[in-house]
């Protein structure tokens, strides 16, 4: 990390009228207010597709269960890739265990120049993806006390708890572990504040307007990093 703290938006963008999430017209409005990046979830559909959705159901239909042809109007992991390997800091979070054969396929027909980060709530899948490759940047997602308590035990180089979670202890603890630090999902400007002085790399909001104009000078300004 550089020392400035990453401003993402969550699934582009949650907030905005304009866009519905995890579009690429939510990524590029994150983008355009200024974000360094944001963060997205993958999900695998029956036909073998990596698909950009939150939620198990899109349109009414399950996505592990959707057919080739159907469900066209998701954008997919390869597009995304594609459009934003080369002006974006991507978060790309795994929902569900399939997936590894298709992303480390389409990080290294376009690798992120801006930085990444594959992130999964699941043990499994983290631990999948170690075992097929040592390069490949992982972090683990947590909301729970006792999920956060394991952290140390896993082969990753990211932490990314719940921001109700984090205390300035545990954000030395990681730094000093040699791990970065992600905080979700963060739509107070007090919290943000407190958040970056404590020193965490980066900041994962609903609202990236309100995120980048919380921090004018840049956040590396408010840690003092």
């Amino acid at each position: 990390m550089s020392g400035h703290t990453l401003l993402l938006g969550h699934r582009g963008t949650r907030v905005a009228d304009a866009a519905a999430e995890n579009t690429l017209a939510a990524f590029d409005l994150a983008l355009q207010f200024g974000c360094d990046g944001f963060e997205f979830d993958v999900r695998r559909t029956a036909c073998g597709s990596a698909v950009i959705c939150h939620d198990e159901k899109a349109e009414g239909i399950s996505v592990a269960e959707a057919a080739c042809g159907q469900l066209e109007s998701l954008p997919c992991l390869d597009d995304v890739l594609a459009r934003y390997a080369a002006s974006a800091f991507m978060d790309i979070e795994l929902k569900v265990p399939g997936l590894e054969s298709a992303l480390l396929l389409a990080l290294r027909e376009h690798p992120p120049q801006r930085g990444y980060v594959v992130s999964s709530f699941l043990p499994e899948v983290l631990l999948e993806l170690r075992v097929r490759s040592a390069e490949i940047v992982l972090g683990f997602i947590c909301d729970r006390k006792d999920a956060l308590d394991r952290w140390p035990e896993f082969p990753v180089e990211f932490l990314i708890p719940k921001h109700t979670l984090i205390t300035s202890q545990l954000v030395q603890a990681v730094h000093d572990a040699g791990k970065t630090m992600i905080t979700w999902t963060v739509n107070d400007k007090k919290a943000m504040r407190r958040l970056a002085g404590w020193g965490v790399d980066g900041i994962i909001s609903d609202d990236p307007q309100m995120l980048v104009t919380t921090f004018p000078g840049g956040a590396s300004a408010v840690s003092g990093r």
